[in-house]
């Protein structure tokens, strides 16, 4: 394990800079053109499940099924933002954001997903909520798949392990560019596809729920995820771009792996975890296939691209959106004590404290979220050398807090950890603009 005091020593020397800010971090820190915003998923906001046209998602079946959800919480009504999203809207203003990254639930677009009929009701709902952030002077920033897939496309044809599913992801993203895009600039198509592939298809622990074959269904499910990608990126090239002036991207997400000593097979499984990572979703769009890593270990499990599929997926990206909360230490370990394939096969072992036993960083509510402010700025050098310093937007960051009943209000409010969490990592971002073409921070 890594000594702290070292390890910031040489953090320091070879950045020029210390790995804590030496002020509090301001708006001055950032370019004028920073966009700084908040976020939001259908399913976890808008409630209204069985209102205004819209059909069952496999999330709605996920969270209706005993023992899925710990709490038996589910989006039936979430926080009710489908009839009461101007409150939101008015809220979001009054904060100062200039920009609300949402997604759009597809089953309220196409109820069964197949796109035959749009639904005009879920058309409506997205105008207005639209309208409504113009009015405020607010960005809209719109995810097209936020892990809620159309229940009728999971059930009848297997969902994201039917190659199928890229013609009527096509649809449906091309419905929403015609439907929005006059006024909404800045599109992701799917935010995660890691988190749908592994813990949908892979360990069963989001919808849909999958965990009967986790050694082929994890990559296939990702490899259509890509190719539904590229596929509405070509789409909003070749049909919207010049006319609407927009943007698409999408959405990954990274633990940063940290080497938890200088031995070479530590440093090697912590670049072996940033490709099964990073690397599986981007490395296919800016250098025409999977990591080598990933194909020596996985081999004909890993599915293949044609030549066509190489070509649709090549820079099929205007920014990358990245998703960061925390970090680990990487230590080499022959057999994994992990619990699926995909996270056995990268023979690593995640540790999360220093030598001596002091924690990486304070804990979140959470059990895999500590505050490692750090990590930020290592993943975001990371991505500006291994891709060619493309845009990057910072499309998710936060943490939450335990709750306590016992507590009064306005203890509860005064959530210092997560105003230490924020300030730790913008201060990390703003010291990353120096080497990185990042656009803003949600």
């Amino acid at each position: 394990m890594p000594k702290k005091e070292n390890f910031f020593n040489d953090f320091a020397d070879k950045n020029g800079e210390s790995d804590k800010p030496t002020k509090d971090v301001s708006r001055t820190d950032f370019p004028p053109n920073f966009v700084f915003g908040v976020a939001t998923s259908a399913y976890q906001v808008e409630g209204a499940s069985k209102e205004g046209g819209r059909g069952p998602s496999i999330w709605d079946a996920f969270s209706h099924t005993d023992g899925k959800i710990l709490d038996k919480s589910n989006g039936d009504t979430a926080v009710d933002q489908y009839h009461r999203y101007k409150e939101d809207v008015e809220l979001i203003a009054k904060l100062g954001f200039e920009a609300y990254r949402f997604s759009i639930s597809w089953s309220r677009i196409f109820p069964d997903g197949l796109g035959t009929k749009v639904n005009e009701e879920g058309i409506a709902y997205y105008n207005n909520i639209i309208n409504a952030l113009l009015e405020k002077g607010i960005q809209p920033y719109v995810t097209l798949y936020h892990w809620d897939l159309p229940l009728h496309l999971h059930e009848t044809m297997g969902g994201w392990l039917n190659k199928e599913i890229v013609k009527y992801f096509s649809i449906y993203a091309e419905t929403c560019f015609k439907s929005f895009g006059d006024r909404v600039k800045n599109w992701m198509t799917i935010n995660e596809p890691l988190h749908t592939a592994v813990n949908g298809y892979g360990l069963g622990r989001f919808a849909p729920g999958r965990n009967e074959n986790s050694s082929t269904e994890t990559y296939i499910a990702a490899h259509h995820q890509l190719l539904a990608h590229a596929a509405a990126f070509s789409i909003y090239q070749c049909k919207y771009k010049e006319k609407q002036g927009g943007q698409v991207g999408l959405v990954v997400d990274c633990e940063w792996a940290e080497a938890n000593s200088d031995k070479i097979e530590d440093k090697i499984a912590a670049a072996r975890r940033l490709d099964f990572q990073l690397g599986w979703y981007l490395n296919p769009i800016y250098f025409g296939e999977y990591p080598e890593v990933m194909r020596e270990i996985l081999g004909d499990r890993l599915p293949k691209f044609t030549e066509e599929e190489k070509k649709l997926l090549k820079n099929s990206l205007d920014f990358i959106g990245l998703n960061h909360y925390t970090s680990r230490f990487i230590a080499y370990v022959k057999e994994s004590p992990e619990e699926s394939d995909f996270y056995k096969a990268q023979q690593m072992e995640r540790i999360v404290e220093w030598e001596g036993g002091e924690l990486i960083g304070e804990k979140g509510a959470s059990e895999w979220l500590y505050v490692v402010p750090w990590g930020i700025r290592k993943v975001l050098k990371y991505i500006a050398q291994k891709y060619n310093n493309p845009p990057v937007y910072v499309t998710e960051n936060g943490m939450d807090d335990e709750d306590n009943d016992t507590l009064p209000l306005h203890e509860m409010l005064n959530d210092k950890l997560r105003v230490i969490y924020y300030k730790g990592y913008l201060a990390a971002v703003a010291q990353a603009i120096n080497f990185i073409k990042i656009r803003g921070n949600r």
